[in-house]
């Protein structure tokens, strides 16, 4: 029936997996992200080893770190793009299943490493942050719940992933992680909007929650003091806050040469949160409007290609997964130039960071996965069809 009304096109039987996926695949995405991993390890080389000779490590400690870690996110990104949407969901269920367990077991065995948020599962030899891959499943989770509304006599699925949303949300602000809370309430809601919410309901949500972050100024010692951090009309230099800022100034347009960089070594979370602002101060503004064009490139051709796609699952979980993407890095570079209070949110495939590196892995392979080329459902179909 499906191929009686949209066409097909044409499919090469016998094709080996790799060919046909390389086929699929959008590679300027693929290459964007790629360029983004090494981005990162060119800041991990220059941000990574005054960390490493405060701690008394190797000097390319954290380096090779990252290198493991990126080389294992990137295994797994590729495998999980060759997958179709049927297998993305399952797989998106099972770990967002997983990771939730995680954060309801976050209050009794979990760790804050002393920045005064609990967030981490903690093993001795490595630490998970069980919100890095909740994100993943939950958007698969709430566009399977929204686009199973779409069906005839299908159940509330609108309502259901909003039930969801609000449970997350609220775990993840009495960590408290309100920027996680606030990424994951944005995802949704433009899952929502896309999947036909009237845009009345969404401000109503958005009027609420507002009223939330006014209840959480005055009930959280940890909220208020960020948000008065960030409505400061003086910024104290020695925060780091004031450390990216200056960094940031001190870059101009070109940088101040490699390896001259001076906040690597006064910048506790150089390699991790602020490592934007270790890429201005020694590479420029040219080198931050190329990575904002890398995160641009991923975003914009994945929502290009979701718009040609039919299958409601696929647009919706598609859109999810770029918007989050997006908006993380958005954030992360917004807190180092001060247009966003501090959240503590990674600048993703870039910074440092074993859970947020794989996740993200994840989190691209299943997007690269949703945009493949398919061989029916999309609009094209039709079009060439009439013709």
């Amino acid at each position: 029936m499906t191929e009686m009304a949209f066409g097909t096109v044409p499919v090469r039987a016998g094709e080996p997996v790799l060919p046909k996926w390389w086929r699929t695949i959008d590679r300027w995405t693929l290459s964007a992200i790629l360029a983004l991993f090494g981005v990162g390890m060119l800041l991990g080389l220059a941000a990574s080893v005054p960390l490493a000779e405060k701690n008394g490590l190797e000097a390319f400690y954290y380096v090779k770190r990252q290198a493991f870690f990126g080389g294992l996110a990137l295994a797994v990104m590729v495998g999980i793009s060759m997958m179709g949407p049927k297998q993305v969901r399952r797989l998106g269920v099972i770990g967002f299943v997983g990771a939730f367990i995680a954060i309801l077991a976050l209050p009794v065995i979990g760790t804050d490493f002393g920045k005064g948020a609990v967030r981490w599962l903690s093993f001795g030899f490595a630490s998970v942050q069980p919100s890095e891959f909740l994100k993943p499943g939950f958007v698969i989770v709430a566009a399977w719940f929204m686009a199973a509304a779409h069906e005839v006599a299908g159940p509330p699925g609108r309502l259901y992933s909003f039930l969801l949303t609000a449970i997350i949300v609220v775990l993840l602000a009495l960590q408290p992680d309100f920027g996680q809370a606030s990424l994951i309430l944005f995802c949704w809601a433009v899952m929502y909007f896309v999947g036909g919410a009237p845009i009345f309901l969404l401000s109503g949500i958005a009027g609420l929650t507002a009223m939330g972050g006014f209840f959480a100024y005055n009930t959280s010692e940890h909220f208020a003091r960020r948000i008065n951090g960030f409505l400061s009309t003086e910024i104290d230099p020695r925060t780091q806050i004031g450390y990216a800022t200056n960094a940031i100034q001190e870059g101009g347009f070109f940088g101040v040469g490699v390896g001259e960089g001076t906040v690597k070594w006064s910048l506790p979370d150089a390699h991790t949160d602020f490592i934007i602002a270790v890429a201005a101060e020694e590479y420029g503004l040219i080198l931050v409007l190329c990575i904002i064009a890398l995160y641009a490139v991923v975003v914009v051709r994945s929502l290009l290609r979701l718009m040609r796609e039919r299958d409601p699952f696929t647009r919706l979980a598609g859109t999810g997964l770029a918007v989050a993407f997006g908006i993380q890095a958005f954030i992360n570079m917004g807190v180092a130039v001060r247009l966003l209070p501090a959240k503590g949110m990674t600048l993703p495939f870039v910074s440092y960071g074993g859970s947020s590196v794989i996740a993200s892995g994840i989190a691209l392979g299943m997007l690269l996965a949703l945009t493949r080329t398919r061989p029916q459902g999309q609009l094209s179909d039709i079009l060439s069809r009439k013709r």
